[in-house]
């Protein structure tokens, strides 16, 4: 039996699904998520590993009408992840109208001449009449290699979803070892799940301002130590963030240490700092320098 594996690029609006049809896809949390645009901000890659083939995801950040620096940073991601991968996986939420961001997505898309599969999110959350009319509509934007209707947070449809990407993928042998799952370590995976805590718990009082830096590590025979700092844009929203009394930060603490434990086996100590640094998400080297801005290339 032939051997594929290859590069699959899972872009889409904010808030499309992306990151759930990621962990869904891989059967673990390997992005976090939340409600809100623009949770994911690195290129994360998660990989599956079957007889038969290996499925690199890439899960990108939101495309987007920027606002900052940090914005125009997150869009060149998902754009070299769509440049350099062998089959794009466009996701929509099938409850939101077509808009102006998804034509910017197709603008895009029609310019890279690669394969691609419209995945449409959320099935379950309307009626069959109303899913035709909204397939009929999409299928008219564009000449789509496949269209899957899935839900990617009740995991329908997900295996059929990955024989429609098997079949795009380019015949060669494995990319990654077998037994990794992400191309991110395991401290770039515990930031994330501190600053998906923080996202949950300030709802919109924090919204993008925050970057988590792991500034320190210990391997004791108890378990693990870990020092994080949270880094804010303004002082108000360090007042929001620590609470009153500490209350918040406390809160966000105890979260986060749970589920560090069971993500490392292992009793694990957390302290978080909060540090301001005004208006960094315009400051390209406080970008690179959060670790957001892996790439060099000028995009625009």
């Amino acid at each position: 039996m032939e051997y594929r594996s290859g590069f699959i690029a899972i872009v889409g609006r904010p808030n499309a699904g992306k990151s759930t049809l990621l962990n869904a896809l891989l059967k673990e949390k390997i992005a976090i998520m939340s409600d809100k645009p623009n949770t994911t901000r690195n290129n994360i890659s998660g990989i599956l590993t079957n007889e038969d083939a290996q499925y690199i995801f890439v899960d990108t950040p939101g495309i987007h009408k920027p606002q900052q620096q940090l914005g125009r940073v997150l869009n060149k991601n998902a754009y070299t992840a769509m440049e350099d991968c062998d089959c794009i996986a466009w996701i929509i939420d099938v409850t939101q109208s077509f808009g102006s961001g998804d034509e910017f997505i197709l603008s895009r898309i029609q310019s890279l001449h690669k394969p691609v599969i419209l995945i449409v999110n959320k099935v379950d959350c309307i009626s069959k009449e109303k899913l035709m009319k909204k397939l009929l509509n999409w299928q008219s934007k564009f000449d789509f290699n496949e269209i899957v209707p899935i839900s990617a947070l009740k995991k329908n449809n997900i295996e059929e979803l990955l024989k429609v990407f098997y079949k795009y993928l380019p015949e060669g042998p494995m990319l990654f070892p077998e037994e990794m799952k992400s191309d991110h370590d395991l401290n770039f995976q515990m930031c994330e799940i501190v600053r998906e805590k923080i996202l949950f718990k300030t709802h919109d009082e924090i919204p993008h301002s925050i970057a988590v830096l792991l500034e320190k590590k210990e391997i004791t025979d108890k378990g693990m130590k870990l020092q994080m700092m949270v880094v804010v844009d303004r002082d108000s929203q360090k007042g929001i963030l620590i609470g009153k009394q500490g209350n918040m930060i406390r809160s966000i603490r105890l979260d986060a240490q749970k589920e560090l434990s069971k993500k490392c086996n292992c009793r694990v100590e957390l302290e978080l700092y909060v540090r301001v640094e005004k208006n960094w998400r315009n400051h390209e080297q406080k970008i690179k320098e959060f670790g957001l801005d892996e790439l060099n290339d000028d995009f625009d």
